[in-house]
């Protein structure tokens, strides 16, 4: 198993990845790719960021979510979430 030197996030960065994890349509795969954080550490994140009652909601809303998981999706699907993703990059 490879081990990375993780350097810490930025506000900025905190704010991007609840902006990613909230919407729907970006995968963890894409937050993993644009800011190193990993499926489980975007939980600890939303856990540690957010108010208890905000954090269970999107506990919710997201477990299971097919689009959350580039694996799980129709291939059919035909949305770039990395582009998504980019685009509403949060201001550092």
């Amino acid at each position: 198993m490879k081990h990375r030197i993780r350097t810490p996030l930025t506000e900025g960065d905190i704010a991007a990845l609840i902006q990613m994890a909230w919407e729907g349509r970006t995968s963890f795969e894409t937050m993993e790719e644009r800011l190193g954080v990993c499926e489980a550490e975007v939980i600890q994140v939303m856990r540690a960021t957010l108010a208890p009652g905000s954090f269970k909601r999107w506990r919710m809303r997201v477990k299971g979510r097919v689009t959350k998981h580039r694996a799980l999706r129709n291939p059919e699907m035909k949305f770039d979430d990395f582009a998504i993703a980019d685009h509403r990059r949060a201001n550092h």
